[in-house]
């Protein structure tokens, strides 16, 4: 029997028993703790049916029909798609603008999977943008880093959600290049060429944000007089827990969080369900969690798991996030109205805020970072 096949029947049948149940709740949580599987589920795999100068018509899934801009990619192929050129149309297939081959070939037939990353590679070769590789002293050892130059003193550091590389960063980078500000795009334990954790596990932010605070204090040693920090899922967690404790955080002025993941019992749950699991096996998963990290379900009566920032915050979010709780962050924004600007984002999956409309992205956030440039 299957080794999932058999967790799922431990998880239904045997709840009560203690072996069992710690198996399965073992089980489920490595799909929000280890590194190579952890974050939302892939998207499922579409066919590709035809190619012209300009279009490709997909099979029609929900994925390949979201309106907005992403790559689909294969072994060997990645490509990058735009808007869908028949919006209102309800058949088995869509047709998307074809805006760039940027590996191999896209040809009919082909099996692509849709994927949020535009950009693959380093900033030089994805984007024509000088940058330096550079090692920031972690506490476990080097983390890569891709430093990118600008005239301004107050620097932005990108930190990449779970289930991500820096690659996530790339999208951004040719804007905040545009608005001349330095930039670091950070690696952290787990990541590929990084150094493992000592238990080779995630902790959805609760560890690795040690690694970001070392990348500040890089920043900071290069002359950022002002930090900046934007992070996807759970690099937005790390970048609130650097701002409450990093030994720099009085230079940080301020945060921009993309579908953060503030309430991490539902995001394991959610990981859980994305895989479709048996319902039974998510509270298993989240206590196994708890077990292997330490973290806490219930830091406080009716409190988040992290004070609210005192520093100008942009939360780019939305009800379509089915891996980080939406419900969270409107909690989250209510706490300091006056502090915490929300950008919402219709229909767009996790960590796709930028996707779904690049164009309004870019500007809503030129409006945040303009004051603190």
């Amino acid at each position: 029997m299957r080794l999932r096949t058999a967790v799922a029947v431990a998880a239904t049948g045997v709840v009560g028993a203690g072996t069992a149940a710690l198996a399965a709740g073992r089980y489920g949580s490595a799909y929000a703790l280890k590194p190579t599987v952890a974050g939302p589920a892939p998207e499922r795999l579409v066919r590709v049916r035809s190619v012209t100068d300009g279009q490709v018509v997909l099979t029609r899934t929900a994925a390949s029909a979201r309106p907005g801009v992403y790559g689909l990619t294969a072994p060997g192929v990645h490509a990058v798609v735009g808007q869908v050129a028949d919006p209102g149309a309800d058949g088995p297939t869509v047709t998307r603008s074809l805006l760039r081959v940027t590996r191999g070939s896209l040809l009919p037939g082909a099996m692509v999977r849709p994927t949020l990353l535009v950009h693959r590679g380093d900033p030089r070769g994805a984007l024509g943008l000088d940058h330096r590789d550079v090692d920031v002293p972690g506490d476990l050892g080097p983390l890569p880093a891709w430093q990118l130059p600008g005239d301004r003193l107050t620097w932005v550091v990108l930190v990449h959600g779970v289930g991500a590389t820096r690659e996530q960063a790339l999208s951004l980078m040719p804007a905040l290049h545009r608005f001349r500000m330095p930039q670091l795009a950070v690696s952290y334990r787990n990541d590929p060429g990084a150094p493992a954790s000592p238990d080779r596990i995630g902790h959805m932010g609760a560890t690795e944000w040690h690694d970001l605070d070392a990348a500040l204090r890089y920043a900071v040693g290069q002359g950022a007089e002002r930090l900046v920090l934007l992070g996807w899922g759970t690099g937005a967690t790390m970048a609130l827990y650097a701002a409450e404790r990093s030994a720099v955080r009085d230079r940080i002025t301020g945060l921009v969080l993309d579908s953060p993941v503030l309430d991490w019992p539902a995001t394991v749950r959610a990981a859980v369900r994305a895989r479709h699991l048996p319902a039974a096996l998510a509270p298993l998963a989240v206590r196994a969690v708890e077990g292997r990290t330490g973290m806490r379900r219930h830091p406080g009566r009716d409190a988040p798991p992290l004070r609210s920032p005192s520093v100008p915050t942009m939360i780019a979010h939305g009800p379509g996030d089915a891996f980080a709780s939406w419900d969270a962050t409107r909690a989250l924004v209510g706490l300091r109205p006056e502090t915490v600007h929300l950008y919402p984002v219709q229909d767009a999956p996790h960590a796709a805020m930028w996707n779904a409309d690049p164009t309004a992205y870019e500007e809503t956030l030129r409006r945040f970072l303009t004051p603190l440039m």
